[in-house]
């Protein structure tokens, strides 16, 4: 006899849960299981029941969904987390896909979007809709055009962004001024930029220190 697939929701809005639960309501492959609001709920719901899928939104109250997914597959391995989020920035799709996502979905996603998603991460692919799949093809390609920085550069580069001086650099690193000063040329030189500020402009606008280096 056929198991129906054992559907969990993770959104802080609960009229969108309450959406996904009527679209699938009927469907007879799939069974909703049970809701949180919160990372914490969730966590608690997973102590003692489980599912094989996870509807998973990354803007919740107290936790990243990002971080959530970690924690979930690092206890329950097997099971198939689905994003539903309104952010289409490849950032966040590479960034759940690399804690172990199968699937990206956006929340104007069709019901039969959906349902397709359900039972192609249940079935151990991946399934991303085309505009989450091209925002991850571009993050990917903008990552492997960035200059790559050291270990030590980017430490310094973390600090100037925060607005800190080279001497407080030096003190809070435990370095030389001057080497904090070489360190910031050798930032200059491979970002092609010529000051502060056009450092930190090319920071935010290419998400530098999101990436690896």
């Amino acid at each position: 006899m056929f198991n129906p697939i054992k559907i969990f929701i993770v959104d802080d809005h609960q009229m969108l849960i309450e959406g996904i639960k009527s679209l699938l309501q009927n469907q007879s492959t799939i069974e909703i299981v049970g809701s949180a609001n919160n990372a914490e709920l969730c966590k608690q719901f997973f102590l003692t029941k489980t599912a094989d899928v996870v509807l998973m939104d990354i803007n919740l109250p107290d936790l990243s969904g990002i971080e959530l997914t970690a924690i979930l597959l690092e206890k329950h391995p097997k099971l198939k987390i689905i994003v539903l989020s309104t952010f289409s920035q490849g950032s966040f799709v590479k960034k759940m896909m690399e804690n172990g996502a199968k699937g990206y979905l956006l929340k104007n996603a069709s019901k039969f979007e959906i349902i397709k998603a359900i039972h192609t991460a249940n079935s151990g692919q991946y399934y991303l809709t085309p505009e989450a799949d091209n925002a991850l093809k571009y993050e990917i390609n903008l990552q492997n055009k960035l200059p790559k920085i050291t270990k030590r550069e980017k430490d310094v580069l973390i600090l100037i962004v925060d607005g800190l001086t080279n001497s407080q650099i030096a003190a809070k690193l435990f370095i030389s001024i001057d080497t904090v000063d070489s360190h910031r040329k050798n930032l200059y030189s491979k970002l092609n930029v010529n000051n502060t500020a056009t450092l930190i402009g090319f920071v935010n606008e290419n998400k530098f220190l999101e990436g690896p280096s």
